[in-house]
């Protein structure tokens, strides 16, 4: 397969749509590799015989990011914290119990902020609309937080990679194509390792949660 006439055959809008539809339904609260496609996207806007432009990339990433952000958010606000009650039984290795307490501990923490640097931790880019929403975080606030995440991350990626793509491809020359497989291959990486560190945080949560709820049902009466 000649990968090179692959990526030409793509247009442009559609690289657009795909990188917005991808990041709004993430931030929606559905699981899929918002980051991933962003870089990818961002990597072939640095081809310079490729029409993708990265401005297009970087406005269609934070676009999805703002609007699925808030629509999650309504969500939330709307259902409230058994709205995670109902996801964790359906989708437990999503929205389990550790999940939601572990997302709900950081929001604790960083109140505010958890929606701003959220955008760029996985677990809270899931969770940072909806769960603001539940946790009735005002909205003028959770909206300048969700769109200036949106722009830190979505801009601050795009261009990071697409000045790396374009350095990448003055050394590949013909097969710059390679360096959009190694990103994806280290996205990839760098997921799994992500997604086994929170596993770990999840499991201690939950361990602890066990241990109080098993002393608490010790206590005397």
């Amino acid at each position: 397969m000649d990968v090179e006439a692959l990526l030409h055959a793509i247009p442009p809008l559609a690289v657009y749509l795909v990188v917005g539809g991808v990041v709004g339904v993430e931030s929606l609260g559905v699981p899929l590799p918002g980051e991933i496609i962003l870089v990818s996207a961002a990597l072939m806007s640095s081809h310079h015989d490729l029409a993708v432009n990265p401005v297009g990339v970087a406005v269609a990433a934070i676009i999805g990011a703002v609007i699925g952000d808030s629509i999650g958010y309504t969500i939330g606000r709307r259902f409230g914290m058994p709205l995670f009650d109902k996801l964790g039984q359906r989708f437990p290795k999503h929205f389990g119990p550790g999940h939601v307490m572990l997302a709900e501990r950081l929001f604790n923490r960083w109140g505010i902020r958890a929606v701003f640097f959220g955008r760029f931790i996985a677990l809270l880019r899931i969770f940072a609309g909806p769960l603001a929403g539940a946790l009735k975080m005002h909205y003028q606030r959770f909206l300048a937080a969700n769109v200036s995440g949106a722009i830190c991350w979505a801009g601050g990626t795009t261009a990071l990679v697409y000045f790396a793509g374009m350095a990448a491809e003055k050394w590949l020359e013909r097969f710059s194509w390679i360096a959009l497989v190694i990103a994806v291959v280290v996205g990839l990486i760098a997921a799994i390792l992500l997604r086994e560190r929170t596993s770990r945080a999840i499991a201690e949560l939950e361990a602890e949660h066990a241990r109080k709820s098993g002393e608490t049902a010790a206590d005397p009466v």
